[in-house]
């Protein structure tokens, strides 16, 4: 249980932004859909913190956060009136190195007070009833949106809206494939469909109990994670209609407010107050009346969890790019200066860092759960920014040379995997969200140290051999959530609690990277082993259904349709069975929740002066 007033961080999550100009009336009433497709997509990953109720922030905060001192940095943008010496270049200037220590002191005792502050009040709440709680907050929350509401809104500079390449279409030539496509296009519907009828509006759905599902990983239980999620999937995959039924709903029921692209800014606004901390590493969850954060008690005596904030770049980036404001792009180039001059144990990152102290938590470093998409967002900043972001790919080479010096090892029966390094020693297990680092290792191959791009793709096919192992040793064919590689056993669950499959996506999103770069056939037959386990075995009326043994012939079902299986899993598979036009990796960077993202080709935009996309 949540204390209250409080949001958790959680997955990251993307919705869209108004896809009409009603503001501007004098103009066309609507947008064209590969338009409303494109400004989705520049904003999603941004919104997706929000509605993953990343950080809800008010705006209370007034509070300044510790500079390491940034350089000058340049970021591709319309606007050339900001003392850029070049046009359509944007420079930004790094913050004052020289604070006094008065001011640092100040900054401390501030912190100390808000936070005795914040925990007297909740004291204080703590001895009011259930329902004096909820309508407090409800409260809150209504006066955030009313806030929003009534809000002067800022003008904003028009958006350079990349030219739109290969957001629809992909037919495969091969009558088989394309029947295979079909078929995954189908099992989108029957997911879509039920949510439709027994869960809409709710964050998930429950598929054989027919109703609406939610846990507190959202925040509230009216958010429509589901619709948000999908959006894409299904514009992808041609089904316009669906595309706009979950459109209307989010435009007139999301909750705080709707969320589009002014609305957007205005809600931005209330996330920076998340990085008020003494080193600039944002907290976990924030109080929604005071803007007071803390982290979660479980993470390291109350650490910042790696994959948590090492996963903002993509999004933040392409806010600054959206708006013109370089505040949240500074936010996360903060976080990247600050990690590069840390101490790292083997060249090894770990997964917590007390954002107090600025000092690692305990030292424990995984390419699965809690570290994975920090090592993704390295390469794919330098991937989205053109190949242009040179600091970032050093980044992510020096972590991938040091992840494969001391974490990835080759069992006795070899496959190669990627284990787990806890206190001084390497834990020989591998869990599923760790399956996603094939298809990272083929994605960053080109570009890689001394030529050793095949080294890379090679390294990216031992690992998806690896999962598709764990999947082929189970009786449904599916794959648990971690395996071990201890003495006989291989790629196999041990504890009952790891046996579970919740619908996962990592290891077919393996499979279609390395299908892109290789056309290797293996890689579409074993996703379409996984899409017929996944029919046969979670599909029932109602939608689709985790499992919660892997290994039992009879399997009992979980009851929860998850909205990634709608973002992610059923996406790659549209794509394996896809030709490669369909969203070329040379245009688009699909961020940690599969939602694609312009890549910034500053000779592939238009400045549209169109109001309806302001």
């Amino acid at each position: 249980m949540t204390t209250p007033a409080l949001l958790p961080l959680s997955g990251r999550r993307i919705p869209p932004l108004n896809l009409g100009p009603p503001s501007f009336p004098h103009h066309r009433a609507t947008l064209r859909l590969s338009e409303k497709f494109i400004l989705l997509l520049i904003l999603s990953a941004f919104i997706t913190l929000c509605f993953g109720a990343f950080f809800f922030l008010p705006d209370s905060s007034k509070h300044k956060r510790f500079d390491l001192g940034l350089e000058d940095v340049l970021i591709p943008h319309v606007d050339a009136s900001k003392g850029a010496k070049n046009p359509g270049v944007f420079l930004i200037h790094g913050p004052d190195e020289h604070r006094h220590r008065e001011e640092e002191e100040r900054l401390r005792n501030k912190i100390r007070a808000d936070h005795e502050k914040a925990l007297e009040e909740a004291k204080e709440k703590l001895k009011k009833s259930r329902e004096e709680i909820r309508a407090e907050i409800q409260t809150e929350k209504n006066k955030v949106v009313q806030e929003m509401k009534t809000k002067e809104k800022k003008p904003l500079p028009p958006v350079p809206i990349p030219n739109l390449i290969g957001i629809d279409g992909g037919d495969p030539e091969d009558n088989d494939i394309r029947k295979k496509r079909e078929k995954i296009k189908e099992m989108m519907k029957h997911a879509w469909d039920n949510y439709r009828i027994y869960g809409w509006g709710h964050n998930e759905l429950r598929p054989i109990a027919r109703k609406g599902h939610s846990t507190n990983i959202f925040g509230s239980s009216q958010m429509g994670a589901t619709i948000v999620d999908a959006l894409d999937t299904l514009y992808i995959m041609g089904l316009h209609d669906e595309f706009r039924d979950g459109q209307k709903w989010i435009e007139h029921n999301l909750d705080f407010s709707v969320i589009f692209k002014i609305k957007a800014v205005q809600l931005a606004e209330k996330l920076l107050p998340a990085f008020n901390t003494p080193t600039g590493i944002p907290w976990a969850m924030v109080n929604l009346k005071s803007g007071v954060g803390r982290n979660w008690g479980w993470a390291s005596a109350g650490s910042s969890i790696l994959a948590e904030f090492g996963t903002l770049h993509m999004e933040f980036v392409h806010l600054s790019y959206l708006t013109g404001d370089p505040v949240y792009y500074r936010k996360v180039m903060h976080i990247r200066k600050l990690l590069q001059k840390m101490d790292r144990p083997n060249g090894l990152y770990p997964n917590y860092l007390n954002p107090r102290t600025g000092r690692w938590g305990q030292y424990h470093t995984s390419v699965g759960g809690l570290g994975d998409s920090f090592y993704e967002y390295l390469l794919k900043a330098w991937l989205m920014s053109d190949k242009t972001d040179h600091e970032a790919r050093k980044m992510y080479d020096d972590a991938i040379e040091a992840i494969e010096k001391h974490l990835i090892k080759k069992s006795r029966g070899g496959l190669t995997f990627i284990g787990e390094w806890k206190n001084g020693h390497l834990e020989k297990k591998m869990g599923h969200l760790a399956c996603f680092a094939g298809g990272m290792f083929a994605l960053g191959a080109d570009g890689s140290r001394m030529d050793k791009a095949g080294h890379y793709l090679e390294l990216g096919a031992e690992i998806a051999r690896t999962c598709h192992e764990s999947y082929d040793r189970t009786a449904l064919k599916l794959g648990p959530e971690s395996f071990k590689f201890d003495g006989a056993v291989e790629a196999v669950a041990v504890r009952q609690a790891e046996k579970y499959y919740i619908l996962r996506p990592e290891v077919i999103e393996t499979y279609w990277y390395l299908w892109r770069f290789t056309h290797d056939p293996r890689y579409r037959q074993w996703g379409w082993e996984a899409a017929l386990a996944i029919e046969k075995y979670c599909r029932v009326s109602g939608g689709f259904s985790g499992v919660k043994d892997v290994y039992s012939s009879t399997p009992t079902h979980d009851d929860v349709q998850q909205s990634f299986f709608l973002a992610e899993t059923l996406k790659y598979l549209y794509l394996l069975f896809s030709s490669d036009d369909l969203l070329p990796l040379d245009h688009w960077v699909f961020n940690t929740e599969a939602h694609p993202l312009p890549v910034l080709h500053l000779a592939n935009t238009t400045l549209s002066g169109n109001p309806a996309v302001r």
